[in-house]
């Protein structure tokens, strides 16, 4: 597949989806515009990529709504060199749009069939996050933290505690918290043992699975 004026064209257009449906951010919408999401989609799915909803990528997992990609990045009010912790690989597109903002993306993947795939495309297409790890999402990365922002792409039943605890003073994570549906929430780390906790409205995603071993 290519990427062609067509395929800007509805990129276009998608942002101005996203951004009527309060997205204010302008990167975050500048990013939807320039990564091509029809590219971290089976070809079957060409012609629907740059609809606002969430299409199967294998392994029971899925790419997420744009909308939901968007708004899940402006909630962790990223700036140029932030270090980014993502739980969830997947597609790899919210990874894309997190590196087209020039932030330093650690992110891993528990599904091995998607991290082996994932990480050929990433390498295909000249992404560079500063890793792609292989396992557990509920454990994070205690030896890169702490990080500015740390984002879960997964619906969790619960806040895993290691996420907290690598978040810097000042840091956001952005999680998706629920069983069969998730509420949005962004915890910002205030001191060593404060946290603020806003909630942003009820979201689906696939389930956040921990390693039990």
């Amino acid at each position: 597949m290519q990427d062609t004026f067509k395929h800007r064209g509805m990129r276009n257009k998608l942002a101005e989806i996203v951004a009527s449906q309060g997205v204010t951010d302008i990167k975050v919408l500048e990013a939807i515009k320039q990564i091509p999401r029809h590219l971290f989609l089976d070809s079957s799915f060409e012609a629907h990529a740059y609809q606002d909803k969430a299409f199967p990528i294998g392994a029971e997992q899925t790419i997420s709504q744009p909308y939901t990609v968007a708004f899940q990045t402006e909630l962790l009010k990223l700036r140029p060199n932030h270090k980014v912790l993502e739980i969830g690989t997947g597609s790899g597109y919210q990874t894309a749009i997190l590196l087209n903002l020039k932030a330093k993306v650690y992110t891993i993947e528990r599904q091995q069939e998607l991290f082996k795939k994932t990480k050929l495309f990433f390498n295909k297409m000249g992404y560079r996050p500063k890793k792609i790890i292989f396992g557990d999402g509920y454990k994070g990365l205690p030896e890169e933290a702490p990080f500015d922002g740390i984002i879960v792409t997964a619906g969790a039943p619960l806040v895993p505690k290691p996420l907290l605890s690598q978040l810097k003073i000042g840091g956001r994570l952005v999680i998706p918290v629920g069983v069969d549906e998730q509420v949005m929430t962004l915890f910002v780390r205030k001191s060593e043992k404060e946290f603020e906790k806003k909630e942003f409205g009820n979201f689906r995603f696939v389930p956040l699975l921990e390693n039990k071993n």
